[in-house]
């Protein structure tokens, strides 16, 4: 789940769906593997809460806010539901704690936001959503094949989905680790396809995948969810998969272990040809296309400007709902101790006794009243 706000001031709630739905069929190969006890994913989904907590110390609703919701939490309280139906902070404060923003990643050269943004989210109903899925996912991937492989899959795949994501929505900010667990769901699909020829029942385990990816990814194009940082994070998984997930052949595995003077004269290969060059393709891929990425997000392109329909692989319009994420803007004026907002989107007014407002609460109190 990713979510989005409006330009400076507008709360848009991109929830990255590949942190829900049904999870796919467990498949083993038919030779035992060690199942070493996972560290690293648990160590994941703790960091984002303590992250989670530290946001919403730093957001401080009551000082912004008299609505603030489950207000007994003191400073931990959440931000008014017309702000943030997600139960969580504010725009502002996301921002200040690493939200991807492009504008500050480009004109203020802050590139580090394309990782921050994922290790932040936007609500209690956020985090849950992605952290449930990050353990599903997770764990066992990392059971199989190491904390190492699956932290750099994680790592990397939560930036690729930053990075598409930069490129194609470029008025909204975003936070979320949806991206990251996207490309863990990619890898376990390469690694299948990897691994193809040690597999039993390959067929349903193939079948049971696809359906979840495409599931998940359908669920991207309502409005309000970041299915660029989806895509970008499934396609960096899918082929870090075929780079860090290969497998040798078990009859490379079982001459190994043979005891001396039981040995074969066949001797066997470690693994496939097509494993080789999978691995090969994969890696020339994810190099190109990082590159070129982020060579043009810090050129300041805009990805819509050269693809003229993949607006639609994010949002497809209906009678029921619109696709329009335009930023919400508000004009001020200070009239002694009192604070004049007009929303330029509908037009509605408020008057706030704020003698010495900050940017920040202008913020806040703009996307309340555009809501």
């Amino acid at each position: 789940m990713r979510k989005q706000n409006g330009g400076e001031v507008e709360i848009r709630v991109q929830p990255r769906f590949g942190d829900n739905a049904v999870r796919p069929l467990e498949v083993s190969p038919s030779a035992a593997t060690a199942v070493a006890a996972p560290w690293l994913v648990p160590a994941i989904v703790a960091a984002n809460v303590v992250v989670f907590a530290v946001t919403m110390s730093v957001n401080d609703c009551p000082k912004r806010s008299s609505s603030c919701v489950v207000r007994f939490l003191g400073r931990f309280s959440f931000q008014p539901l017309k702000e943030n139906p997600l139960l969580g902070p504010s725009s502002s404060t996301l921002e200040k704690m690493g939200a991807l923003d492009v504008n500050k990643v480009v004109k203020e050269h802050q590139g580090w936001r394309l990782i921050t943004c994922i290790w932040l989210h936007a609500g209690v109903v956020h985090i849950l959503a992605n952290m449930i899925s990050l353990l599903l996912i997770g764990i066992r991937l990392e059971q199989e094949f190491g904390f190492v492989k699956i932290g750099l899959i994680y790592v990397i795949s939560g930036l690729g989905g930053s990075l598409l994501s930069a490129l194609f929505i470029q008025s909204n900010i975003s936070v979320g680790a949806s991206g990251a667990v996207f490309g863990l769901l990619g890898a376990m699909l390469s690694e299948l396809i990897m691994n193809w020829t040690i597999y039993a029942n390959k067929f349903a385990a193939l079948v049971s995948l696809l359906f979840i990816v495409v599931i998940n990814l359908a669920v991207g194009i309502l409005p309000h969810v970041d299915n660029f940082a989806h895509i970008g994070g499934f396609l960096s998984g899918f082929l870090l998969g075929f780079v860090f997930l290969i497998r040798p052949q078990f009859g490379w595995i079982s001459q190994k272990n043979d005891a001396p003077g039981y040995q074969t004269g066949v001797v066997r290969q470690k693994h496939k040809v097509y494993q080789y060059v999978l691995w090969a393709i994969a890696s020339i891929c994810l190099i190109v296309g990082f590159t070129v990425g982020l060579v043009m997000l810090f050129r300041g392109v805009n990805g819509n400007d050269h693809c003229s329909w993949c607006h639609y692989l994010s949002c497809v319009p209906t009678k029921k709902w619109s696709c329009n994420s335009s930023p919400t803007y508000c004009t001020s004026s200070q009239n002694g101790n009192t604070l004049n907002l007009t929303c330029e989107g509908n037009g509605r007014s408020g008057s706030y006794l704020l003698p010495n407002a900050t940017e920040a609460r202008i913020k806040d109190l703009c996307t309340q009243l555009c809501s």
